[in-house]
């Protein structure tokens, strides 16, 4: 056995590593904020990444966001219909928000968004899935929380701007599903929250074993 085809045959056996995203920050030599957003900042960082390799990278700084996949006992999953100016379409979403409110547990902020925007109050809340939808160009983060037990609210909202003309629906899941197939549902969010749940019932885990809804939230390296 030669030595290429040792190594190969050690890097094939060897117990390999838990799968997950490493933290690994590399200096920034000098940040810059290019806009100040009503949203989102826009920043320009100089990167040491490595000996004698620095680069440039502008990139959206993001509050963050969660998002709620409310099922009930039907095995339907709540949607609203929003309207969404950047793109010029009325999505099928599931309920989300920002983390924009200072303190506020991202657990709590989504039970908040899902009464807000449909008038459902969650009794139950794991963690369904972590997001970063686009690394590349954007800090942001966003939790998926899978929301059971749903009741009434006992509280009234009034919406505004684009959450003026929301549309709630009870889709059943299997809808949902070939919506997301077939193309008819895009939102990012949605369509990752959706696939999840259908993901989890394949394996045969159950939900009560998911992560609970307070679970650290995922860290941006950074911001400090």
């Amino acid at each position: 056995m030669s030595m290429d085809e040792h190594t190969t045959d050690q890097a094939r056996t060897r117990p390999e590593a838990p799968l997950r995203d490493e933290p690994g920050q590399r200096p920034v030599a000098a940040r810059r904020q290019l806009l100040d957003g009503m949203v989102f900042d826009l920043v320009r960082d100089t990167v040491d990444f490595a000996d004698g390799v620095r680069f440039d990278r502008e990139y959206v700084w993001h509050t963050g966001a969660v998002a709620v996949l409310a099922l009930d006992e039907a095995d339907r999953v709540l949607m609203i219909r929003q309207y969404r100016h950047p793109v010029g379409h009325e999505l099928w979403e599931i309920p989300a928000g920002l983390l924009d409110q200072g303190g506020e547990a991202p657990h709590l902020a989504a039970a908040r968004e899902l009464a807000e925007e449909t008038g459902y109050d969650p009794t139950g809340m794991r963690t369904l899935v972590d997001l970063r939808p686009s690394p590349g160009g954007s800090d942001e983060v966003i939790r998926v929380y899978l929301a059971t037990g749903v009741r009434c609210s006992e509280d009234e909202y009034e919406r505004t701007d684009e959450e003026a003309e929301l549309v709630p629906r009870w889709v059943p899941l299997r809808e949902a599903i070939t919506a997301v197939l077939e193309g008819r549902i895009t939102n990012a969010t949605t369509v990752a929250a959706v696939l999840a749940l259908q993901a989890l019932r394949a394996c045969g885990q159950d939900p009560d074993e998911l992560r609970p809804a307070d679970t650290a939230f995922m860290a941006r390296p950074g911001r400090d």
